[in-house]
């Protein structure tokens, strides 16, 4: 039963590496975050949303619905207390950052945005609210 074990999680391996590569820290992608996550703690709803991909700004249509969903969806994305870069991975060939964010009741969420470039410029695709052992959501 072991050797069946070993010999399936060996073959498996190289799925599991090629779905989720980890990366380098990626300065530019941490930047546009950054950037997105100021705007929205300042109430500057447009600039945040420039920083979102077109197929998301398609979807939203106009910064205030987009910023409606983030307020009531992300609502520690809308007003972060601190926020922190963790691991960089590619998953399915996009960059996906993940970021831990401090609540203001200082609960902490994991976070994590897939990104795609679009003109030479990273934006945010995607964000998803991950659960983990001890972390809140």
């Amino acid at each position: 039963m072991r050797r069946a074990i070993l010999a399936l999680s060996l073959i498996l391996a190289p799925l599991w590496a090629s779905a989720q590569e980890a990366e380098a820290p990626d300065l530019a992608i941490q930047g546009v975050i950054s950037d997105q996550f100021s705007a929205f703690s300042t109430g500057n709803v447009f600039t945040a949303w420039t920083y979102a991909s077109p197929t998301i700004q398609s979807i939203f249509q106009n910064p205030q619905y987009f910023g409606a969903m983030v307020e009531r969806g992300f609502p520690m994305v809308w007003d972060p207390g601190e926020v922190t870069f963790q691991g960089l991975e590619i998953r399915n060939g996009r960059p996906v950052q993940r970021v831990q964010v401090i609540d203001q009741a200082g609960n902490a969420h994991l976070l994590d945005y897939e990104m795609v470039m679009v003109e030479g410029d990273w934006r945010i695709s995607a964000v998803e609210i991950v659960e983990a052992p001890g972390v809140g959501v």
